[in-house]
This record gives C-alpha cells, sequence and structure tokens, in this order.
C-alpha cells in the first residue's frame, strides 16, 4: 500500500512551523529584501506587524512584516494597500522569501 503524502507546503526555514501551501503560489518573479521571494494569495501560522508605509521596486504601498507565529523569524510581508492601480492585485497577499522558507512534502 502506498504511503499518503501531504499537500505540499512551505515551512519556516527556521522552525519547520507550516506558513503556507504550494498551490497558493501566485508568483516566484518577486524581490524581498534578501533575494528572489514568492508571492502567495494565503499565508498560514504567521503573525503581522504594524502596518506601514513603504517605497518598494513597484511604488508605494502599505504593508505589514510577517513573522513565524512560533519562532518569530520575519518570514516576509503583507500587502495591506496599494497606490499604484496597476499593483491592486497584490493587496492581501504575501510575500514570503526563498531564504526564509522550506519544501515540505515533495
Amino acid at each position: 500500500m502506498a504511503e499518503l503524502i501531504g499537500p505540499r507546503l512551505y515551512s519556516c526555514s527556521n522552525c519547520r512551523n507550516h506558513v503556507s501551501l504550494h498551490d497558493d503560489i501566485i508568483s516566484k518573479a518577486f524581490h524581498g529584501r534578501n533575494g528572489r521571494a514568492f508571492l502567495f494569495s494565503h499565508a498560514m501560522n504567521i503573525v503581522a506587524g504594524p502596518k506601514e508605509d513603504r517605497h518598494l521596486l513597484t511604488g508605494l504601498h502599505t504593508v505589514a512584516d510577517v513573522y513565524c507565529g512560533d519562532c518569530r523569524e520575519v518570514l516576509g510581508w503583507k500587502y495591506e494597500r496599494a497606490y499604484e492601480a496597476s499593483q491592486k492585485y497584490k493587496e492581501g497577499k504575501f510575500i514570503l522569501e526563498k531564504s526564509k522558507i522550506a519544501k515540505e512534502n515533495w
């Protein structure tokens, strides 16, 4: 009998807390503070910090840093508001930095 494998996940690279599903990736073509980053439609087991306005590569956004819910490692940020019409699709989405997450169940 074959062993059942759960969904492909991403976890915090520091403590292995599950933070997102592979199926929730919207794009892998983003950049975070430390290199490549992925845009996710959802994240789980995370804590959001205070909202602040930041000038990013694509203009002014209101963002909140997101932290692992277990170890509090900074994983990326959540887009709360985009001021440019062409960037509105990011609102409510999450950036998780590739260097801060690890693959699970691959």
